[in-house]
């Protein structure tokens, strides 16, 4: 597990570029924390980091947006799946040839791969924020060992 300091959100969008450049194909990165933590911001980076060139915004309404980049990239918000045991195909998207990063991840913990790199941002203030990496399995332990800040 790694803990990174972030004071703005320039930081935690090159954090997240920096993880999104050694992502592959059906990877899944969870990406938790409470509302205004930070999510949407490091998402943006992630889709910066792969190449993305539309806006991101998050899928609140919509629970799944696709993006074209080196990848693609499925930016899940299951926040309004919460008492819902419904899966809703996620196994298309986590076996997909894209990169899937699900915000609000706790709700459908039943349906995650065992295999992903688990997010966590806290808001410490308006600007400073502490986001946990936290690797499952080989690939995200190699991955965490390159990143740095």
């Amino acid at each position: 597990m790694l803990i990174f300091k972030t004071i703005n959100e320039n930081e935690t969008k090159s954090l997240a570029k920096q993880i999104a450049e050694k992502l592959q194909p059906n990877d899944v990165v969870t990406l938790d924390g409470d509302l205004g933590a930070g999510k949407t911001t490091f998402t943006k980076g992630l889709a910066e980091g792969l190449g993305v060139k539309r806006t991101v915004n998050s899928p609140t309404f919509t629970i799944v947006k696709e993006y074209k980049g080196r990848l693609p990239l499925y930016h899940m918000d299951v926040y309004r799946l919460e008492d819902n045991d419904e899966d809703i195909g996620f196994d298309e998207y986590f076996n997909g040839e894209g990169v899937t990063i699900i915000e609000w991840s706790l709700f459908i913990e039943e349906f995650l791969p065992n295999k992903r790199l688990a997010i966590s941002i806290e808001k410490i203030n308006d600007h400073e924020r502490h986001i946990t990496l936290k690797p499952y399995g080989d690939h995200f332990e190699e991955v965490c060992k390159e990143i740095t800040l």
